[in-house]
């Protein structure tokens, strides 16, 4: 079987920056053990799959793997193929629905827009997060103390000082025996002209030490730093070291996320299924 693959740079408008993933679209589902093998030899972050949704809930059905696992919700990786449907494969489209494990997602080219050099919309859930007790260790792994924690489907450590976000070394194996959560996020306020708030997430338990440029974080962080500050639209600059900006607005118990996308590679995988 021959299938096209296309890794698209997500939540930057310049390439070799922001969270690279590849993108595979399907006429029909191979096994999983396939999807997660290709996932395994990509070694990106997430590699997505979509086929046309047969049971016409939405356009297509839409899955996320990492080198390690499939996960339940991932935004680099929704913009990437919302970027690839809307600007390659059917550009008289505006907006595409996806049906996937954590409900249905858009991606939609804001109206009066146009071209591929623009800020797509994702609509997505907000999860905010419950304040919790410190755990132990927490000072040791982070360098520091943080002035709160919490767990929504992911853990956040908040610190106050941006620059120790920034220099942040954790320590990986602590983060990973955390007894909850999907990975831990660290965040603090934002020290840009424009920024609100800055974070960085690791996610060592599914394969992947550093993300790049989360937008399924931004689900948590949003309703944080929007209650925190007062504020219903924010900037946040996920400052890992290929960064990348992710625009946050708050509605309705959902949270709109828009970045842009640049093509860096399209090619075909031949495998055995």
């Amino acid at each position: 079987m021959t299938l096209p693959i296309y890794q698209i740079d997500a939540f930057t408008d310049a390439l070799f920056a922001g969270n690279p993933a590849a993108v595979v679209p399907l006429e029909r589902w191979p096994a999983d053990s396939v999807l997660q093998a290709i996932a395994a030899e990509n070694n990106l972050s997430e590699t997505a799959f979509f086929a046309p949704d047969r049971e016409g809930v939405a356009d297509y059905r839409l899955r996320w793997f990492t080198p390690t696992i499939e996960v339940e919700l991932c935004g680099h990786a929704t913009l990437a193929a919302g970027w690839l449907i809307l600007n390659r494969l059917e550009p008289r489209r505006r907006k595409v629905r996806f049906a996937t494990m954590a409900g249905p997602l858009t991606v939609s080219r804001p109206d009066g827009e146009e071209g591929e050099k623009v800020a797509l919309e994702l609509d997505f859930p907000a999860r905010p997060a419950t304040q919790l007790p410190m755990p132990k260790g927490v000072a040791d792994a982070l360098g520091k103390r943080p002035s709160a924690f919490w767990l929504a489907t992911k853990y956040m450590a908040v610190f106050d000082d941006p620059a120790h976000i920034r220099a942040l070394k954790p320590d990986l194996d602590w983060i990973k025996a955390l007894p909850r959560g999907d990975g831990l996020i660290v965040t603090a306020p934002g020290d840009e002209s424009g920024v609100d708030f800055l974070s960085r997430y690791f996610a060592p338990h599914a394969g992947i030490n550093e993300d790049p440029v989360t937008g399924s974080a931004h689900c948590t962080l949003a309703p944080y730093w929007a209650e925190r500050l007062g504020k219903t639209a924010l900037t946040g600059h996920q400052v890992s070291r290929r960064g990348g900006l992710v625009g946050c607005r708050l509605e309705a118990g959902r949270v709109t996320l828009s970045g842009m996308a640049r093509l860096y590679l399209t090619g075909e995988i031949h495998v055995d299924a």
